[in-house]
């Protein structure tokens, strides 16, 4: 895989994790409000989104893995931290829409 090809999944992984960002950030201003109905849809785009981001990312694991050296540019390495940061904020979102729920069960 050269240069061009990684950086190029560098922009898949950012743009996918980037939607699946903001499907999260929406779950969190709807159960903040106590709206519960699109979140478990949103939930599944971003599940989805980070599916296909996970997948770009993937596609560079097997490459190293298969001997291939890459030059891995800082392209990719934001994508890579877009990812993670959004894996994360996914894990958060669970625990978030739980503690609203009960929140709102208690008003």
């Amino acid at each position: 895989m050269d240069r061009k090809e990684l950086q190029l999944l560098g922009f898949e992984i950012v743009a996918y994790a980037g939607d699946a960002r903001s499907s999260l950030l929406t779950v969190l201003k709807e159960v903040r409000k106590g709206n519960f109905d699109n979140v478990e849809r949103l939930l599944a785009d971003a599940d989805e989104n980070l599916t296909l981001a996970h997948n770009s990312q993937t596609k560079c694991l097997a490459e190293e893995a298969s001997g291939n050296e890459m030059e891995v540019g800082v392209t990719f390495i934001h994508g890579q931290d877009h990812l993670m940061t959004t894996i994360l904020l996914r894990e958060l979102i669970n625990d978030f829409v739980e503690l609203y729920k009960e929140k709102f069960a208690k008003a």
